[in-house]
């Protein structure tokens, strides 16, 4: 959001946390961008129609939408409950459906525009965690039909899919160093990557340099899916 913003992009950011909204507004303002905040539930059409309604007041139009949301838990689907699975599949592809089945028809309304999936390398080279590897493909699938249903709409839809990127998230669930020193010995370049290296790969899918660039899946991982030996539990 930062980085687009940052270019020029006025944006609307989407959280289920208000607060966490308002900061991202904070320092978009600060680095002289222009943003709104909406808080909302993504899994949720009503709040999905609302979040698209907010854009088209605010903005007046709706060009780039990024679909990046998602949570991730362990296990086979032995070890995996039907409820767990379920919850997983609500929060990781629900809202990319929602989401873009009502941006859709306002970006044919101004002539197209750019959507950006976000996935993970799990969904190339799963292990260890079977729900999110699979919601992940998922994601990969929905890209690539949406690409093919509206292309002709003039909108573009493209995925990205991050390797061992250390992100807030990533953060916040307090990721010991010694798992971070084993993702990054699981790239050939043997560091991590950062949320930044994931929007600048966003940033150029939604730009007129990708005008060309359809159904595509754009891995950053520092060559990470090029190992033979993926190690279980890592994303």
């Amino acid at each position: 959001a930062i980085l687009m913003a940052c270019a020029g992009v006025k944006v609307l950011v989407i959280d289920k946390k208000a607060d966490a909204a308002r900061q991202t507004v904070a320092m978009i303002t600060e680095q002289g961008g222009l943003a709104g905040a909406v808080e909302a539930d993504v899994t949720s059409e009503t709040d999905c129609k609302h979040i698209v309604s907010q854009a088209l007041t605010l903005y007046g139009r709706l060009d780039i939408l990024d679909n990046n949301v998602g949570i991730a838990h362990a296990g086979s689907v032995v070890e995996d409950s039907p409820e767990r699975w379920d919850n997983l599949m609500k929060v990781n592809i629900t809202p990319m459906f929602l989401a873009s089945k009502h941006a859709i028809p306002a970006m044919i309304e101004t002539g197209g525009g750019a959507i950006i999936n976000i996935s993970s390398i799990s969904a190339l080279r799963p292990r260890g965690l079977t729900a999110y590897s699979t919601s992940k493909g998922a994601v990969i699938a929905l890209t690539r039909a949406m690409a093919v249903d509206h292309g002709a709409d003039g909108i573009r839809v493209n995925c990205v899919a991050p390797g061992p990127v250390y992100t807030p998230m990533v953060y916040a669930d307090g990721m010991s160093e010694e798992a971070r020193k084993r993702r990054r010995l699981s790239s050939p370049m043997q560091i991590e990557g950062s949320g930044w290296d994931v929007g600048h790969a966003v940033m150029f899918l939604a730009s007129e340099r990708a005008r060309f660039v359809n159904g595509q899946v754009l891995v950053v991982d520092g060559g990470a899916t090029l190992t033979s030996r993926p190690r279980a539990g890592i994303i």
